[in-house]
């Protein structure tokens, strides 16, 4: 499931199929078998709302958890760079030539975070990773090496300064493994199936065999894919914008 949701475009396809094959044998072969007849068609209809009404509230409620979780990380690449940024700063009070270093590793950094916001392909974010752990750690024994050489309130702050740099990048990594659970994404198309098969079993006569009969399966498709897509941190077309790391990038000359 989590690579179909990694794919909209698949998942639209793979949906729109599915819903419009349930809606089809709701009206071809359910209704075939059981007859709906005139004086249930008051009862049915209630069924028929009350199934619509909760697809929609699951959708509208998986739809806010999506955005709550896209703007979470958009609001952390934005932490990413102001702590980087801030340290930058900081540097400035260290002693030459750690201050030369430290400025060009954090630099490095950034690069290597606007990198791994703006790639999709597994093998090249695999490779950014791998350079990111090893530029941490440089950082880190640049600030430790300023604490020891400056056992001061500046070395301290120099030290605090890098220890946000590094639990920001491990709040974003946290953010990308955010995501809709399984058994939401379950529910939402067992009863878009359901609701598909509901209307198919209660349409009538020409309408049946109509257009119309596609307008239900092609709106909740479409609902899935969008949540599908703002969920998915690198499939689709909707992603995080690195705005803030770019800004902080051009600001350092860079």
């Amino acid at each position: 499931m989590q690579a179909l949701v990694d794919r909209p475009g698949t998942l639209f396809v793979i949906l729109l199929v599915a819903f419009i094959g349930a809606i089809t044998f709701g009206a071809l072969a359910l209704r075939r078998v059981f007859a709906l007849k005139s004086e249930e068609r008051e009862d049915f209809t209630i069924v028929e709302t009350s199934t619509l009404t909760l697809l929609a509230l699951l959708i509208g409620f998986n739809l806010s958890m999506a955005v709550n979780r896209y703007d979470q990380r958009k609001n952390l690449e934005e932490n990413e760079a102001n702590a980087i940024g801030t340290e930058y700063v900081r540097a400035d009070v260290v002693a030459p030539p750690a201050s030369a270093q430290l400025k060009a590793e954090l630099t490095h950094y950034a690069q290597l975070r606007l990198a791994h916001f703006q790639t999709r392909d597994a093998q090249e974010i695999a490779r950014i990773e791998a350079d990111t752990a090893k530029s941490q750690a440089a950082l880190w024994r640049l600030a430790a090496q300023v604490a020891k050489d400056q056992p001061t309130p500046i070395g301290a702050v120099v030290m605090t300064g890098m220890n946000d740099v590094l639990n920001s990048q491990d709040y974003s990594e946290a953010a990308l493994l955010n995501r809709i659970p399984l058994g939401a994404w379950t529910l939402m198309i067992l009863i878009g199936l359901f609701a598909c098969v509901v209307q198919g079993y209660g349409a009538r006569g020409s309408v049946r065999r109509g257009i119309l009969i596609i307008v239900l399966p092609v709106t909740v498709a479409l609902s899935l894919t969008l949540i599908a897509d703002i969920d998915s941190p690198r499939g689709g077309i909707i992603h995080i914008e690195p705005q803030n790391l770019t800004r902080l990038l051009r600001s350092l000359g860079q």
